[in-house]
């Protein structure tokens, strides 16, 4: 059976784009959201065999939900090679003083939770196929902090810190964790940002054989 990718947010421009590409190679496809509408619509543009596709909405803010699609993934096909963590969410344009705390609760919710959960519940089914691999796509702010964006650049900073120490702890499994820099996806084409276009081809190489030893990085696409 070819290697399982499991993509959350798969039905946003970046995730679609992923997941039109990956069936295209022959992989099978968990897509994770949260709009079962939008699910639908995607599968129908894959036309994919039901044997390659598993459709799952899920809150991916709470753990249960996470490890039950966790379960489920693993009881259609078994192995699972890959997972690309493509959730967002944005809360910016104010001051740290002008941030409620639920700005900060939203941001870690749709960020930190999000990938700590995911982990948690993915990680060991993919350090079992040897070669597992687990992208996300984020912007400078952990390194290059922004004014009036404190609560999302915060919760970017947890992302990529619960990335960098997921590919230590598996690293001698055979599971790279790497971040996709952007400054921001350009989905409409108009050149102020990375396309998603030009974010899929460097995913790919992250998921090939030859990109083993890259593990741990921060990869700037801008």
């Amino acid at each position: 059976m070819a290697d399982t990718i499991v993509v959350t947010g798969a039905t946003g421009a970046l995730g679609a784009l992923a997941a039109k590409t990956f069936a295209a190679r022959g992989n099978s496809l968990a897509l994770l959201d949260y709009d079962q509408s939008k699910l639908d619509s995607l599968a129908h543009d894959l036309n994919l065999p039901d044997e390659r596709l598993l459709m799952l909405t899920a809150d991916l803010r709470n753990g249960q939900a996470v490890q039950a699609a966790a379960e489920a993934v693993s009881g259609k096909f078994g192995t699972i090679h890959a997972l690309i963590h493509l959730v967002g969410g944005w809360i910016g344009g104010k001051t740290i003083p002008e941030s409620s705390p639920d700005d900060l609760e939203f941001m870690l919710g749709q960020h930190a939770w999000t990938t700590f959960y995911l982990f948690k519940s993915f990680a060991p089914y993919l350090a079992q196929s040897g070669h597992g691999r687990v992208i996300t796509v984020s912007i400078p702010l952990p390194i290059y902090p922004h004014a009036r964006r404190g609560p999302y650049a915060a919760a970017k900073a947890a992302q990529e810190a619960l990335v960098q120490t997921l590919s230590e702890e598996f690293k001698d499994q055979g599971l790279t964790a790497n971040v996709i820099h952007v400054k921001a996806i350009d989905v409409n084409g108009e050149g102020k940002g990375t396309t998603p276009q030009a974010i899929v081809p460097t995913m790919l190489y992250l998921l090939s054989e030859e990109a083993g030893k890259i593990n741990g990085a921060r990869i700037p696409l801008y």
